[in-house]
């Protein structure tokens, strides 16, 4: 059952500091579930918040549970929220009395606004949920040691029964629960790793994008970190670490954890050796992330805010100003100043700034000192190339000749999961690869709250993320239309009129159109995207299943795949080209909704199903030997797996007569050439050119 032993939803806890780092040493990596509600985490402001259970019991006639509140007092109406009788895990928020936050990003009240009907109790460490349908809602799993309860207690754990804490533990009581969780921690469900290569020996598939310049290239940066983690889940597989089953289906955060090297300070703990004079900042700067980790800031500047009419202060006009970067971003104070005295904008400046609030890792002999910073770059990518994001900006290296190539502004996109067949790489690239022409093409916005993003990294890397979660995602990917229902004036979606018109009726020109055509500018939509401009209906966001992510919500959510084969459309895309990525289209749609499993459930799956396996999540060496046999045969197309591939036939891989053929140079007559070339011509790409 994995080390949580259910089909929870265990948030993966990175990027914000680990308290069993200074119980177990600083080469240590924990991957799991806790043993209890009361394990620690830290705000962003660094001091340490307490993790607790409560159960949600809304004693009131007709109440059955609780809306999710985005913030305090906002309430999420068409969120999956708790039931009476579900246990969430949260922390109480010290400046705002009568609220929790809890681990998913959602917040809960403890009562009503009156106080007289509580609505949360908090309850003792060794409870389940009793309603067995939502286990999902934070890790209720008890953990102990083997006589450490008596048999009633274990019977009513099994049962799922809740034991409530009639008050707060009281101060004399401290060092009970201390003793109680240093017990606990003997047990803990964790996966201990003693080396960087736990992490950096993982692999991944990376693919980097050209843009036509530096905005387009800034642009697509943001749209697809908002991808970041949706594409991660939908490619988990990375269940298995260091011979035992994680609850975790991705591998992001247990490299984000081996490579982190902030200081006690850094993350905001108390460090008496502090400061440390050779390190940047002096190793104590408050820095929020791993070196490793998604993205801190969005770096598309697109039009100044006054220009896309919204009100700002004029000590604030010179920056973007925005609802979406809405996390903290440590810089380097001195490096933004320099940038910002040559001119460069805002929101670069800020990116490049956060860049250089670490040291660089690697320093090769002979290209320190020896370097010209005029004319190499070597120093910058010493600095960049150990920040891993799940988005690269990627500026172009120098050309120390005419004759060398030209390598333009590129963004390099970094969160996917290898796979098992060159097949389902391929079709992930290419979705990647069209997804971006549909963004760009049909001008696109997917545009949310950075902390939203953040939300989703974590719920990424749960168990079967991909089939049971929810993600956040933008309701509205291109701006409101106005029109009047009769009563007055309303906004709705452009895609509602795909979703509820035929095809024969005529659809007006856009603004954009209008002043120009498509292929004059960059539209004013895109360069105002990053301020948040129109309405809060046109900006928001909701949570979505990957299905609804892929295929569509509603009539206001077309769904990323059929955008996708709108795209291929309008492009007039070749027949043999388009059979293929149909092919590649509806494998990823198969995976979205479910009728296909991700590698990382296929691998937890066979590891529990094989005739040795003890339910432990110890993968021994024959269970390890005979999955990667398996795994080998499936990518070489030598058995076909069909809940993970469906109907798709894995051509066999075989070396035999790779190295038969010589690659000959000799002369070919002209006929010769316009035989072969008829081959192809015919192809549509190739007509009317």
């Amino acid at each position: 059952d994995g080390c949580c032993g259910s089909d929870s939803q265990q948030l993966w806890r990175y990027g914000k500091g680990d308290i069993s780092q200074e119980k177990h040493g600083k080469d240590y990596v924990v991957v799991g579930c806790s043993t209890s509600s009361r394990d620690e985490q830290f705000q962003d402001s660094g001091n340490p918040i307490t993790l607790q259970k409560w159960l949600v019991d809304v004693n009131c006639v007709g109440c059955r549970g609780l809306f999710y509140r985005s913030s305090p007092g906002v309430i999420v109406p068409d969120a999956d929220w708790p039931r009476n009788g579900d246990i969430v895990v949260g922390s109480e928020i010290p400046d705002v009395p009568g609220w929790i936050r809890l681990q998913n990003g959602y917040y809960l009240p403890m009562a009503s606004d009156d106080g007289k009907i509580p609505f949360l109790h908090k309850v003792s460490t060794r409870a389940t949920p009793s309603n067995t349908e939502m286990k999902r809602i934070g890790s209720g799993t008890p953990l102990f040691r083997r006589g450490s309860f008596d048999e009633a207690t274990l019977t009513s754990l099994q049962e799922g029964n809740v034991a409530i804490l009639s008050s707060p533990p009281m101060e004399d009581s401290t060092e009970v629960i201390e003793e109680i969780e240093e017990e606990m921690e003997t047990v803990r469900a964790a996966i201990h790793m003693d080396a960087m290569a736990f992490g950096m020996g993982c692999c991944c598939l990376q693919i980097t994008f050209q843009a036509k310049d530096m905005d387009e290239s800034r642009f697509m940066y943001d749209q697809l970190a908002v991808m970041a983690p949706i594409m991660m889940a939908l490619t988990a597989s990375t269940p298995i670490m260091k011979g035992r089953i994680a609850d975790t289906d991705a591998r992001w955060g247990i490299i984000s954890e081996s490579v982190d090297d902030r200081t006690l300070a850094e993350r905001g703990r108390p460090d008496a050796s502090a400061p440390y004079d050779e390190l940047a900042g002096k190793g104590q700067r408050r820095i929020y992330k791993s070196r490793y980790d998604s993205i801190s800031t969005y770096i598309y500047q697109g039009s100044t805010c006054e220009n896309a009419n919204l009100s700002v202060k004029n000590d604030l006009a010179n920056r973007v100003l925005n609802s979406y970067n809405d996390i903290p971003v440590p810089i380097d104070e001195n490096v933004y100043k320099e940038l910002r005295d040559a001119g460069i904008d805002p929101a670069l400046s800020q990116h490049v700034a956060h860049l250089y609030i670490r040291d660089p890792l690697v320093i090769f002999d002979g290209a320190v000192e020896e370097l010209d910073d005029e004319t190499q770059t070597e120093h910058f990518e010493s600095i960049q190339s150990t920040n891993w994001q799940t988005v690269r900006w990627k500026p172009p290296p120098p050309r120390n000749s005419p004759n060398d190539p030209h390598i333009g502004w590129r963004t390099e996109f970094r969160s996917m999961e290898m796979q098992l067949t060159d097949f389902e790489n391929a079709a992930f690239t290419a979705f990647i690869v069209l997804l971006t022409r549909v963004i760009l093409t049909f001008d696109l916005n997917l545009y949310i709250p950075l902390s939203r993003v953040d939300c989703n990294m974590q719920r990424a890397h749960s168990r079967n993320a991909a089939a049971k979660g929810k993600f956040f995602f933008r309701r509205h990917l291109a701006p409101l239309e106005e029109g009047d229902d009769g009563f007055g004036v309303v906004y709705s979606s452009m895609f509602s009129r795909a979703a509820n018109e035929n095809e024969d009726t005529p659809t007006p020109l856009s603004s954009n159109e209008v002043n120009g055509g498509m292929d004059s500018e960059v539209s004013e939509h895109r360069r105002a995207a990053p301020c948040a401009p129109g309405s809060d209906e046109e900006n928001s966001y909701e949570e979505m299943t990957m299905a609804q992510i892929m295929t569509g919500k509603g009539d206001y959510f077309p769904g990323l795949i059929p955008l996708v084969n709108a795209y291929l459309d309008y492009i007039n895309c070749d027949t043999i080209t388009r059979e293929r990525l149909n092919t590649y289209l509806d494998f990823i749609e198969k995976r979205a909704v479910g009728d296909l499993i991700t590698p990382a459930t296929w691998m937890r799956n066979y590891v529990r199903s094989h005739p040795t396996y003890k339910g432990d999540s110890v993968v021994t060496d024959e269970i390890a030997y005979d999955l990667m046999q398996t795994c080998d045969n499936i990518g070489k197309g030598k058995l076909h797996v069909p809940e993970l591939l469906g109907d798709v036939l894995i051509k066999p891989i075989s070396p035999d007569g790779a190295y038969d053929i010589k690659l000959d140079s000799k002369r070919v007559q002209n006929d010769q050439i316009l035989q072969l070339l008829r081959r192809y011509t015919g192809r549509k790409s190739f007509s009317g050119k």
